[in-house]
């Protein structure tokens, strides 16, 4: 038998995943395991959303749809954007995905090709790197230095060694919780536009901002690649949901590819989607949870010898400096889920660079589990 690999399997793993399934493991043996691994929310969908979904099932048809996903989704989608932000958005830009992991994939391949440079912030979610070096793209990571998040200079400097073709970046940012101010969004975007950069903006924690407004790179340029997902503030994580909202000239490139990759989204997911506009009472009930947690660890972290290495305003992590204890952070995670039976991410997953001094914590578990947690660990570490 003869076995061809790719060089394409040879990208990093995602190393919170391989955290995770170490801590399913131990669980399944009856640990006690509190994780903090990943950005899971612990609730369930909203009871609309169930029930939306729960009505499909019983009516009992269930398949594919148009590969931009169903009309009144993407309507309810574009609606969310007046409402929530003011800006009027054609349902006809909207593109319903697969998770917001199949639009990363169509958005770089519809948008960039083999060899072309495209920036990212260090720390950043892996997987930006991981999806776009599996395609040929090369990768070009923007060290952040202590700043919050990426700026208008960092860009241009980035270009001026090497013109670049595109650029992401995030705002609420995983793992850094950092929040682009919007003065800011609007000089990356302006900045982006005049060097002939192509910007996506990945959006998956709106809604999960604690000490500014919500903001959207949208609100700041017509050409701008949005990407959102249902996941997080909608606490949808398994039911595979996304969108994005695409520049008019992307429309039918990115429908083309989605048709062979992915037929069309989960339409049971797209019917219970429409209604989680719709729960914003519960959902910011959840968001005021996560408030809570945010608070806690703002505290305990430091009083623990975690220094923040970044400000926590929006998402649901902590992002920590861990050198007063190691400056091995894989090592460490997997000494302290092993032994204090706390699961985290070490920083290697968002900067390969300067990962090795810093960790992730996920607080969007219970507020009782946090508080264990950092008992756990203070135990621990005596």
């Amino acid at each position: 038998m003869v076995v061809s690999l790719s060089r394409r399997g040879e990208v990093e793993p995602f190393h919170a995943m391989d955290i995770l399934a170490e801590a399913n493991r131990l669980k399944s043996k009856g640990v006690p395991v509190i994780s903090m691994a990943v950005g899971q929310p612990s609730d369930p969908a909203p009871a609309l959303v169930r029930a939306a979904a729960a009505k499909a099932l019983e009516d009992g048809r269930i398949g594919y749809t148009d590969t931009l996903g169903l009309a009144v989704l993407r309507k309810a989608i574009a609606e969310h954007y007046g409402d929530h932000y003011g800006l009027d958005v054609s349902p006809g830009r909207v593109a319903v995905t697969t998770g917001s992991s199949a639009a990363f994939n169509l958005a770089f391949l519809a948008m960039f090709d083999l060899g072309d440079r495209v920036a990212i912030a260090a720390p950043g979610y892996p997987a930006y790197r991981n999806i776009m070096a599996a395609l040929g793209i090369d990768v070009v990571e923007i060290e952040l230095d202590g700043a919050a998040y990426l700026h208008a200079d960092h860009l241009r400097t980035a270009h001026r060694e090497k013109p670049l073709k595109g650029v992401l970046f995030a705002s609420p940012a995983n793992p850094t919780g950092a929040v682009i101010a919007a003065d800011e969004l609007s000089a990356l975007v302006q900045t982006a536009n005049e060097l002939g950069i192509a910007v996506i903006s990945d959006e998956i924690y709106h809604r999960l901002a604690y000490a500014a407004p919500d903001t959207t790179a949208l609100g700041h340029g017509a050409d701008v690649t949005v990407i959102n997902s249902f996941s997080k503030y909608y606490c949808m994580t398994g039911w595979r949901i996304g969108w994005m909202v695409l520049p008019v000239e992307l429309v039918r490139p990115v429908e083309r590819i989605a048709q062979s990759l992915y037929i069309s989204p989960p339409e049971l997911s797209q019917i219970a989607a429409i209604d989680a506009f719709k729960a914003t009472r519960e959902l910011e009930a959840v968001k005021a949870r996560y408030a809570g947690n945010r608070e806690l660890l703002m505290k305990r972290l430091p009083e623990l010898g975690f220094a923040l290495a970044a400000p926590m305003d929006g998402a649901f992590y902590a992002f920590c400096d861990v050198t007063r204890h190691t400056n091995d952070s894989m090592a460490f995670a997997r000494k302290m889920l092993a032994e204090a039976h706390v699961a985290a991410t070490p920083g290697r997953d968002f900067d390969p660079l300067q990962g090795h001094r810093t960790m992730r914590f996920s607080y969007a578990g219970s507020h009782d589990d946090m508080v264990e947690a950092m008992t756990r660990i203070e135990r621990w570490l005596r």
